[in-house]
């Protein structure tokens, strides 16, 4: 594999309310096309920082080659904006006219695209049920927030980390979290990780594009910061995943999979006070 990955971030000189100048960061974004041997099969907008691993996990996560041993080589050429994914057999992708022909454009950053190919290996995904506790979760989401480093410069990112307990084992940000998401499953796919202890954050919201990724990772639950689609639940019913978005703080909201969470750690109960003196108090109204 070659070692790509450009900086993340860009210095760029910006100009205040007050008419001050001052050096910011700004996000790489640059185009980048899949090609397998001679099959062109899509281009994605990038940081640009973990080029290969982004590449491995969208072939995995589309389900056009199933098997990594199958991959001879992954080699990036920025000066062509262009990554070369050369298999053994130098054939391309079985059935690849078939499974290119129909693509579903996404809500993803940026559009996604999944392939109808995709979709159909869905009803093959069975997984373990999650096991959560509250007083974990709460510390897994402090535990993320440390690993969002271009987020804290630059902005513009989404995170998506791979998580076992209160660790996060693996963490990427890109423009697109599906870029992100890919490009974890593209580290565990080259190391052998398996997904089903494992708890998948990410820090954009819960698509029916997200909760496909995850399931293809054999990953059994997703947490949020953000929200939940209503594509996105379903596909989270149908498969068994325990969903849980809204989560910052010691707030949460479980979507899906209540039983698979152990409430350990209960926050004490909000009181709200009387109105004061002279104000309308609406709720007689």
């Amino acid at each position: 594999m070659s070692q790509s990955g450009l900086r993340p971030t860009h210095p760029v000189t910006v100009t205040n309310e007050y008419g001050e100048q001052s050096e910011q960061h700004i996000p790489g974004e640059f185009p980048l096309t899949i090609r397998i041997d001679d099959t062109e099969i899509v281009t994605l907008m990038t940081l640009g920082s973990q080029p290969e691993a982004l590449t491995l996990g969208y072939v995995r996560n589309q389900k056009l080659i199933e098997d990594i041993t199958e991959i001879k080589s992954v080699h990036v050429d920025w000066e062509r904006e262009l990554v070369v994914v050369e298999t053994q057999s130098g054939q391309g992708i079985d059935d690849w006219q078939e499974k290119l022909n129909r693509k579903i454009v996404t809500s993803g950053c940026g559009q996604g695209t999944v392939f109808s190919c995709t979709i159909d290996k869905l009803y093959e995904v069975q997984l373990p049920a999650a096991r959560i506790k509250q007083s974990q979760l709460y510390e897994l989401i402090r535990e993320v927030g440390k690993h969002n480093e271009i987020y804290r410069s630059a902005g513009a990112v989404h995170g998506c980390g791979l998580c076992l307990g209160t660790e996060s084992l693996i963490h990427v940000e890109d423009v697109g979290r599906h870029n992100a998401a890919d490009a974890v499953s593209g580290y565990m796919w080259l190391d052998g990780i398996s997904g089903d202890d494992k708890i998948f954050y990410t820090t954009g919201r819960l698509t029916s594009e997200i909760v496909m990724k995850t399931a293809f990772m054999g990953i059994p639950a997703l947490v949020s910061r953000s929200g939940v689609t209503h594509m996105g639940l379903e596909l989270a019913e149908h498969l068994g995943l325990t969903m849980i978005a809204r989560a910052k703080g010691k707030h949460f909201l479980i979507y899906h999979g209540a039983e698979n969470v152990e409430l350990d750690s209960i926050p004490p109960q909000r009181v709200v006070p009387p109105p004061t003196k002279g104000m309308l108090d609406v709720r007689s109204q």
